[in-house]
C-alpha cells in the first residue's frame, strides 16, 4: 500500500500559488489594483470587479438594476459605439464577457497577453464612461423582460427561486438577481444613471491582471486608463439582516414539470466564519459524487431518487447548507424522511478519518483547478479581495481545513442542520399528470417527430409540443474529420462558426443583434461527424428565427476580416488545450491511435491546418456539404405545423441539389506499443487505447454500458485505483466516436513513478470484466443511470432536435431514442466480457503516458 497522505503534507501543494507574488496597490483616486504575472502561456485575463450587485440596489431592491446596468455597459460610451466594444476585443483574439451576482458585477477580457493595454482601455471605458443610450436602454429592457420569462420556464430556476424567498424573509437574497418583472419593468434610465454614478466610482472598483505580463508596465497602462477618474463619495448601503430562523419553513408547489424536484435547506454563517471549513467538507462528504454518502445511501442502496447532491453556499452572511435531488414525485416525500433520517444518524455515528481525508484532498485539487488558466487566477484574486476583504484568506482557510478532525463535522451538524433551521421547497408534477411508475420500465417520452423529405433531398423533422413558449431550430449535416481535405484540418469547425456570421444582408454584430434583442439564441456546432446551427427563440419570434438561419444557410458572406478574427480565434483555442495536460495528452493519443485515418485530428483540426485555410477552402467546403441530401432541420417546441411547414419546405426547397461522400480512409490501428510524453507538469497522465465500434456497429450498445462500468465514482475501478490504494486523482474510460471508426480508452492522472502501478489495477479491471465476474448490481446500475440520463438529457427542446437530427444524418431510424432503453436492458454480463475479449486486448494495446 502506498504511504497515507496527511492534509498537511497536502497542504505543500498549494504553498507554491501562496507564494507567487501578487502586487497589491491603490490609486490615489481609491481604485484598487492586483497584479500577477505568470509566464506559463503568452495570454492574460483582465477582469475589472465592481463591488455591488443585487443586495447593493437600496431604494430600488428587486428592480435588477445591477444586471440591467451589466448588459447597458456594453451599448456604447462617449468615444466608441456598442458594436465597436466587442468587435476592438475579438479583432485582438479576445473574448468579452461579464456577469452579475448578489454582491458583484464583474467584467473580464481574455486575450494573448500583448493586448492588454487594448483590454484595460476598452474596459475603463465601459466601466467609468457609458452613455446608457436611450433606445439601447428601452431595447434592453425589452430583452431582459423575455429573459426573464425564458426563466420562468425553467424549473431549477423557479425552484432557486421559491428556495430563496423562503429561506430569507428580510435579507434581499430573498429577491432574485435579475429582478422581479413589474418591479423591473417600471424602472427608467434615470433610475440607471443615477445607479450608475453611485455605484461605479473609482473607490468602488477592484482591477485584476492575471498572465503573461510586465506588472510595472501594466499597472502604468491601468494608471493612464482608470486614474484620471477622480474619487466620489460613496454612500454606505444598509444590507438587512436576517434574523435567526425559529421553525422549519417549507414551500412545496405543482406546476407543469415530469419529474419532482427538491431542496432542503439550512442557513449556515458566511465564508469567514471559523465553521466554514468544516461546513465545507460535509458537504462534500454529503454529496460530492457518485461516491458520496447521500448518493450511495439515497440513490443507490434506496432507489428513491435519480440524483442528489449537498452544496455549501455561503458568499454572505448568512449562507445556506443544499441539499437538492430530483426523483419520481411519489417518491419525494419518502426520500425526504430518508435523507433527515440518514443525516441524522451520521451526526450521532459521526465520520471516519479517511472520509475527512478524502473530501479535504477534493477541495485542494478543486482549488489547484481553479488555477489552470490565467482566467481562474484573476478569479481568484478578485473573490478574496472583492468578498472576503483579504488576499491571504486561501492560506488560513486551507491551513483551518488541513487542522479539522472527525469531531468537527458532528458539531456542525448538530449546530446547523437542525428541524427548526431547516427550509423545504419542492416542485411537483399534479397528481393528474404523474406518470405511473413501473420498476424497470420507463415513463412514456415525448411525441416522435414526423419526417419530411423534400423532393430535392433535404429533410425537415417536426415536434410539436406546447409545454414551453418555446422553438429550438437544429440545421445539421455530416461533416468533420472525414469531410476535409488533409493539411487543412478543422476547416468544418470554421466552417460553422462563420455560417453564424456574416450574411450578405447582415454583418456578424447585426446577426446578433436580430436574434438577441428578442432574447433569441443562434450558435453553430461542430464535431468528429456533424455540424451545423442552432437557433431558440420565443414561439411569438419563430419568424425571426428563420430569417436568420436561411440567411446563413443560403447567403453567408465569408468576409475576409471576420475569417481572420475566427480563424485566429480557432487557432488561440488550440494553443490553449495545450496548457492543460489531459487534453494535450488525449490528442497526441488520437494521432498515435488514429494514425492516417481522420480521426488522428480532432474536430477543431491543428494549428497547421487552421493557419492554412483560406477563404477559398471554407467557401468550397460550403458548397461541398451545404447541397440538400446532406441536410436535416429539426424542429421542436411550440409552433403550429400548418403555419411552420409550408415555411420550412420554401427555405429547404431553394437548397441545390447533391450528395456528399466522405474520404473514404480505411482504418488500420496503430500498431501496439508504449509511448513516452515529457510535458513539465507536476502530475503524470496515464492512457490506453483501443479499437472500438462505430456508431453504427452492432457492438455500440455494449460500448456504452461498457464506458458507464469503467467509469464514475461508484465504478470498481475508481474505488480500487483512487480510493483503496490512492494511486491516482482520477481514473475513467472515454471514446472516441466516429462513421467508420473508434477508440475506446482509458486515462488516469497520478504522480509520476506510479504509471506502471496504475496501467497494472487497469489491466486487473479489464481482466475481470472479461471473466464474466461483473456483478448483476454492477450491471443493472450502470444500465439504470445510462436510461435516466438518456432520459434526461431529452427534457429539452434542444436536445431532442438535436437527438434526431443527429440520428437522420446517421442513418438511423429518426426517433431511435426510443429503442434506446431496449438495446441498454438487452447487453448482458456475457456481453460486456466478449467487449472486453474482442476489442480490448493486450496485444492491441496502445498505451501512452505524459509525465515530466
Amino acid at each position: 500500500m502506498p504511504p497515507r497522505r496527511s492534509s498537511r503534507s497536502d497542504l505543500k501543494l498549494l504553498e507554491t500559488f501562496w507564494k507567487e507574488p501578487v502586487h497589491r496597490s491603490v490609486l490615489p483616486n481609491g481604485l484598487t489594483v492586483l497584479l500577477k504575472s505568470d509566464t506559463s502561456a503568452p495570454v492574460a485575463s483582465v477582469q475589472v470587479w465592481v463591488k455591488t450587485g443585487s443586495i447593493h440596489e437600496g431604494e430600488h431592491l428587486g428592480a435588477g438594476l445591477s444586471h440591467y446596468l451589466e448588459h447597458l455597459l456594453f451599448k456604447g460610451t462617449a468615444t466608441r459605439a456598442g458594436r465597436e466594444i466587442s468587435a476592438t476585443v475579438q479583432a485582438h483574439g479576445g473574448d468579452i464577457n461579464a456577469y452579475t451576482t448578489f454582491d458583484r458585477t464583474v467584467y473580464y477580457i481574455d486575450l494573448p497577453a500583448k493586448a492588454v493595454g487594448v483590454a484595460l482601455e476598452v474596459l475603463a471605458d465601459m466601466v467609468l464612461h457609458s452613455t446608457l443610450p436611450a433606445d439601447e436602454v428601452a431595447r434592453e429592457k425589452d430583452v431582459i423582460l423575455r429573459e426573464i420569462a425564458m426563466g420562468q420556464d425553467d424549473p431549477d430556476q423557479r425552484l432557486g427561486e421559491a428556495l430563496f424567498e423562503t429561506a430569507f424573509r428580510s435579507h434581499p437574497y430573498r429577491h432574485p438577481i435579475i429582478g422581479h418583472r413589474d418591479v423591473f419593468a417600471a424602472t427608467t434610465r434615470e433610475d440607471l444613471w443615477e445607479y450608475y454614478r453611485q455605484r461605479y466610482a473609482p473607490n468602488n472598483l477592484v482591477v485584476v491582471v492575471a498572465g503573461d505580463i510586465d506588472v510595472a508596465a501594466v499597472r502604468a497602462l491601468i494608471e493612464q486608463h482608470f486614474g484620471n477618474e477622480p474619487r466620489r463619495r460613496l454612500a454606505p448601503v444598509t444590507v438587512p439582516a436576517e434574523p435567526r430562523q425559529l421553525a422549519g419553513r417549507a414551500m412545496h408547489r405543482e406546476e407543469d414539470v415530469e419529474v419532482s424536484r427538491a431542496g432542503l435547506a439550512w442557513q449556515i454563517p458566511g465564508l469567514t466564519h471559523a465553521d466554514a471549513p468544516a461546513l465545507d467538507v460535509l458537504a462534500v462528504i454529503l454529496g460530492s459524487g457518485d461516491s458520496s454518502l447521500l448518493w450511495q445511501e439515497i440513490r443507490e442502496r434506496r432507489r428513491l431518487v435519480h440524483s442528489i447532491d449537498a452544496t455549501c453556499w455561503n458568499p454572505g452572511d448568512p449562507g445556506l447548507f443544499y441539499v437538492s435531488f430530483t426523483c419520481d414525485p411519489e417518491k419525494r416525500e419518502p426520500a425526504t424522511a430518508a435523507i433527515l433520517t440518514a443525516l441524522r444518524g451520521w451526526a450521532k455515528r459521526g465520520f471516519s478519518p479517511a472520509l475527512l481525508r478524502k473530501a479535504v484532498r477534493q477541495l485542494m485539487v478543486g482549488e489547484i483547478n481553479t488555477r489552470r488558466t490565467m482566467s481562474g487566477q484573476a478569479s481568484c484574486l478578485g473573490l478574496a479581495e472583492v468578498v472576503v476583504g483579504d488576499l491571504d484568506f486561501g492560506r488560513a482557510y486551507f491551513r483551518r481545513l488541513a487542522a479539522l478532525k472527525p469531531a468537527d463535522l458532528r458539531r456542525v451538524m448538530l449546530a446547523y442542520l437542525t428541524p427548526d433551521n431547516l427550509t423545504g421547497v419542492s416542485l411537483n408534477p399534479p397528481p393528474a399528470a404523474r406518470p405511473v411508475s413501473v420498476a424497470g420500465k420507463s415513463a412514456a417520452g415525448p411525441a416522435d417527430f414526423e419526417e419530411v423529405v423534400l423532393p430535392n433531398g433535404a429533410r425537415i423533422l417536426l415536434q410539436p409540443q406546447a409545454t414551453l413558449p418555446q422553438v429550438h431550430f437544429r440545421l445539421t449535416c455530416l461533416g468533420g474529420p472525414l469531410h476535409e481535405v488533409p493539411g487543412k484540418r478543422g476547416s468544418t469547425a470554421l466552417l460553422a462558426t462563420l455560417l453564424s456570421k456574416d450574411t450578405r444582408r447582415r454583418s456578424a454584430a447585426a446577426v446578433a443583434r436580430h436574434i438577441e434583442e428578442v432574447g433569441g439564441t443562434f450558435s453553430s456546432f461542430s464535431g468528429n461527424n456533424s455540424f451545423g446551427l442552432a437557433a431558440e427563440v420565443l414561439a411569438t419570434d419563430t419568424d425571426r428565427a428563420l430569417d436568420v438561419l436561411q440567411d446563413a444557410m443560403l447567403q453567408p458572406a465569408f468576409r475576409a476580416d471576420t475569417f481572420r478574427t475566427e480563424r485566429e480565434a480557432q487557432l488561440a483555442a488550440l494553443r490553449l488545450d495545450n496548457d492543460d495536460v489531459v487534453t494535450f495528452g488525449r490528442k497526441v493519443l488520437r494521432r498515435m491511435f488514429f494514425a492516417r485515418h481522420p480521426l488522428a485530428i480532432e474536430a477543431a483540426g491543428d494549428e497547421a491546418g487552421v493557419a492554412a485555410l483560406t477563404v477559398a477552402d471554407l467557401a468550397a467546403q460550403y458548397k461541398k456539404l451545404l447541397v440538400a441530401s446532406n441536410v436535416v432541420l429539426a424542429v421542436a417546441g411550440d409552433f403550429r405545423r400548418e403555419v411552420l411547414l409550408p415555411k420550412l419546405r420554401a427555405m429547404l426547397g431553394r437548397l441545390p441539389r447533391g450528395s456528399v461522400a466522405g474520404t473514404g480512409a480505411g482504418f488500420m490501428p496503430a500498431p501496439a506499443g508504449d509511448h513516452v510524453e515529457i510535458r513539465p507538469r507536476q502530475q503524470a497522465v496515464v492512457y490506453e487505447a483501443y479499437a472500438a465500434p462505430s456508431i453504427l456497429s452492432p457492438d455500440f450498445p455494449v460500448s456504452e454500458v461498457a464506458d458507464e462500468l469503467f467509469s464514475g465514482m461508484s465504478s470498481r475501478l475508481f474505488e480500487r485505483v483512487r480510493e483503496e490504494k490512492g494511486l491516482a486523482y482520477f481514473v475513467r474510460s472515454a471514446r472516441v466516436i466516429g462513421m467508420d471508426a473508434g477508440m475506446f480508452y482509458f486515462l488516469a492522472g497520478t504522480a509520476p513513478g506510479r504509471e506502471a502501478d496504475v496501467q497494472a489495477e487497469i489491466t486487473a479491471e479489464i481482466a475481470r470484466v472479461a471473466a464474466g465476474r461483473v456483478e448483476a448490481a454492477e450491471l443493472q446500475r450502470c444500465q439504470s443511470r445510462l436510461k435516466a440520463g438518456r432520459l434526461m438529457s431529452l427534457q429539452t427542446n434542444a436536445a431532442r432536435a438535436a437527438q434526431a437530427a443527429l440520428n437522420a444524418v446517421y442513418g438511423l431510424p429518426v426517433n431511435d431514442w426510443k429503442n434506446y432503453g431496449a438495446r441498454i436492458d438487452a447487453v448482458t454480463i456475457a456481453d460486456l466480457a466478449r467487449f472486453a475479449g474482442q476489442y480490448l486486448r493486450a496485444d492491441q494495446r496502445l498505451r501512452l503516458v505524459v509525465r515530466p
